[in-house]
């Protein structure tokens, strides 16, 4: 079964790491790069300073996607729009017949409920037609969005093969399925995060053309699972994933990856910010 992240295109890398990078030891195993809590970029801005990019020329690239074409267009988003996140979606038919593949075009877009938007961009080896994961998800109403971790993103990757119909990717890349609660595509046991998600709503999106491109797929999340060794505790005692075991992947352009290397904590204003005296 085919479902990828499309054909793959010279990107630009960004967020490279400067630093020697440092290796996470956890029961004895190593699983990846450590992140480093670090200072915000420039401590000493106050609030009205001009903060200018670091280029000598002001010169902007007006690129219209009409004159650059899908061809064009898909290695500026995917190099331009990063990190991603990525959505490690399992999906089965109304056989049974499962799917497992990564989307790049995904993320959270409420909490109350809880819901995640994937969207699923049509096969070009299939003539324009519907990948296996949106063939499923709209036959069925449901699918799984596992995260994908450092530890295992070599077997994640694997997945993206354009492989036939009715191939077993999660089998094919020696991940394992465990059983969901409250849908039926399986979980990947690898994953430290699985959302069970129920279709809210699709919308698909034609060309100028008017020929089908994607469909957008709005999921509501009815049951988490959180592995116990990421599960970590806000200051407010709430669940929350510790970011120095938990090691997400995030998808930059061309075929790279994206570790999260450092993080720094910068507050949002709060309602005194209109008294500041701005210089």
């Amino acid at each position: 079964m085919k479902d990828s992240f499309g054909p793959f295109a010279a990107g630009v890398v960004v967020g490279c790491a400067a630093s020697a990078a440092i290796y996470c030891l956890h029961r004895g195993k190593k699983t990846g790069v450590v992140p480093v809590e670090c200072a915000n970029p420039h401590p000493e801005w106050k609030p009205g300073q001009k903060q200018n990019r670091p280029f000598d020329d002001s010169e902007m690239l007006a690129l219209d996607p009409a004159d650059l074409g899908a061809s064009a267009t898909y290695p500026l988003v995917i190099s331009a729009v990063v990190p991603r996140p990525i959505a490690f979606t399992s999906s089965v038919n109304s056989e049974g017949v499962g799917n497992l593949a990564p989307f790049s075009y995904f993320n959270v877009v409420s909490h109350d409920p809880p819901c995640v938007a994937v969207s699923v961009c049509t096969s070009g080896v299939r003539g324009g037609g519907l990948k296996d994961t949106a063939h499923n998800i709209l036959e069925t109403g449901e699918f799984v969005v596992n995260i994908m971790s450092e530890w295992f993103v070599e077997a994640a990757n694997h997945t993206c093969g354009n492989f036939d119909p009715g191939v077993n990717e999660m089998e094919l890349s020696g991940l394992t399925p465990v059983p969901s609660v409250k849908v039926a595509p399986p979980r990947v046991k690898e994953s430290a995060f699985h959302m069970e998600c129920k279709l809210v709503h699709s919308h698909k999106i034609n060309n100028s053309q008017g020929k089908h491109h994607a469909t957008v797929f709005i999921g509501e999340v009815v049951l988490f699972h959180v592995h116990k060794d990421v599960a970590g505790k806000s200051p407010s005692g709430k669940t929350i994933l510790d970011l120095s075991k938990y090691l997400p992947m995030s998808r930059l352009g061309g075929n790279y990856y994206g570790r999260t290397t450092s993080y720094f904590d910068l507050p949002r204003p709060d309602r005194g910010w209109q008294n500041v005296t701005r210089e």
